[in-house]
């Protein structure tokens, strides 16, 4: 009987381990392959397709600044966001398909356990009472000794396979779980980026029209265009100095014990990609253009990104200041800007971006998404700006500007020696 019982308790394993799937499951599984493989080809061909526009979108980069071309990068911009836009929405498509196999696969591995449970349990209840029997039971059966034991052994070689399975089964549910944990975080990662691309669209449309406004403006002369953009400079000069003047005449002793150690890496790149267009100090650039720049070189680095690019913070911190110099003096200055103060000692300033997406005293973890860069304020063309600042020497202050067509505006003011070189503390 025990024998039998083993036997019949075996295949009862083999049948709840090899479960097989319904027709209405391997229909379904099947039609997820089909809609996963869709969605693969169509990201394939949507990949092709921002590549051909991003190669449109540099060969317009080195063009005059003239309103044609001005619109030509525009249009070309708005071209390449859409595309990436319905490129992360397939993305997501295809993440939730991930996450629905993953579940039915936890889903059978769950009930395989607790249906393997079951049986164990029951064969530790049989082996107990076997044992409860003594052998007092067995001679008056008149069973063999022999016989008993090796059905005893049977059933404790059974418990030891069924224990193995269990363990088995739990290992591949781990895997599992630890899959689907990681597609539940690239889907957020996807939706996020799908929030921020709906974003990108915006800022492309809201500049477009911009632009069409300023056509108007200049009634589509190019001379009228020209003229707008000299005054911009002179504004931009005007504003320069008035915060030069006020930050020579702040004086701050540097702590350099309370810096990082340069050349540390302790500062993350704030862009995926990093193409360097200006570098910090008194660069080749910064002495032609001695006005601009008050003969003080230039206080960052530039980095060329298009417009709506993520960027990152380039370490955990605080946002201690976060504004629109365009609200008061348009195209002066650093237009939408965000300012952190990192726990190492340093500080630093995100400039022209088109989105801001974090508040002041808001904490922020290294390489969260804090905006989109873009071309506001003052700025010959999209690309972020980036400032390292000693934390000691720099805080958010209101100022009243006394150039023409400017109120009070809002931005970091910093003594000149609480300039840092960026290259010093970033990452290779």
């Amino acid at each position: 009987m025990h024998k039998i019982f083993s036997i019949r308790l075996f295949l009862i394993i083999l049948l709840l381990i090899t479960i097989p799937i319904t027709k209405g499951q391997a229909a379904s599984v099947e039609e997820l392959k089909q809609q996963s493989s869709s969605l693969s080809e169509q990201i394939r061909k949507l990949d092709q397709e921002i590549l051909a526009v991003n190669k449109q979108l540099n060969s317009t980069k080195q063009e005059k600044q003239t309103l044609n071309s001005e619109l030509l990068k525009l249009d070309t911009t708005r071209k390449k966001l859409l595309s990436e836009l319905n490129l992360t929405s397939k993305k997501i498509e295809q993440a939730n398909l991930n996450l629905i196999q993953l579940q039915n696969d936890i889903t059978v591995k769950n009930r395989d356990i607790e249906d393997n449970k079951i049986t164990i349990a029951e064969a530790i209840r049989q082996l107990r009472e076997k044992e409860q029997s003594g052998l007092l039971e067995v001679f008056l059966s008149g069973q063999r000794l022999s016989e008993f034991i090796s059905q005893t052994e049977d059933l404790n070689k059974l418990q030891s396979s069924l224990s193995d399975q269990i363990n088995d089964l739990r290992a591949n549910k781990q895997v599992l779980e630890t899959k689907k944990t990681a597609k539940e975080t690239e889907k957020k990662t996807l939706a996020g980026l799908k929030t921020q691309l709906s974003g990108q669209k915006q800022v492309v449309e809201e500049t477009k029209k911009e632009k069409d406004q300023l056509l108007t403006v200049t009634k589509n002369k190019e001379s009228n265009y020209q003229k707008l953009l000299n005054e911009k400079l002179e504004r931009k000069k005007s504003v320069e100095a008035e915060m030069a003047n006020i930050e020579q005449q702040i004086k701050i002793a540097i702590d350099p014990s309370l810096l990082p150690k340069t050349g540390s890496g302790s500062l993350l790149w704030p862009l995926a990609k990093v193409i360097i267009t200006q570098y910090f100090g008194n660069t080749t650039f910064a002495q032609a253009h001695t006005a601009v720049y008050n003969g003080k070189g230039h206080n960052g680095i530039d980095l060329g990104t298009p417009i709506g690019t993520k960027v990152m913070a380039a370490s955990a911190g605080v946002i201690k200041g976060a504004g629109d110099t365009d609200k008061t003096c348009q195209g002066a200055s650093y237009g939408r800007w965000v300012l952190i103060e990192h726990t190492n000692g340093l500080s630093t300033l995100y400039a022209h971006l088109s989105v801001i997406s974090v508040s002041e005293g808001q904490s922020v973890s290294a390489g969260q998404m804090i905006g989109l860069s873009g071309n506001t304020g003052y700025s010959t063309g999209p690309h972020l700006h980036f400032t390292v600042y000693a934390s000691q020497g720099v805080k958010v202050n209101s100022l009243q500007s006394k150039v023409a067509g400017c109120g009070v505006y809002r931005l970091p003011i910093a003594s000149y020696n609480s300039y840092l070189n960026p290259l010093d503390y970033l990452g290779k």
